[in-house]
């Protein structure tokens, strides 16, 4: 089983970062961390968006 790291973060700045995500608008890292935090596959964006 792989060991999660607890991060701290600004609810804020996740909706923000979340709302871009959606909408295209987030730099490539940007992206990767969204898709990495919230363990979503790139191809399986579509989980965000309901």
């Amino acid at each position: 089983m792989r060991q999660r790291m607890l991060h701290w973060v600004n609810t804020p700045v996740l909706m923000e970062a979340i709302n871009r995500y959606q909408q295209n608008r987030l730099p490539r890292s940007m992206r990767l961390w969204v898709e990495q935090l919230l363990e979503l596959n790139s191809k399986e964006d579509s989980l965000i968006s309901k």
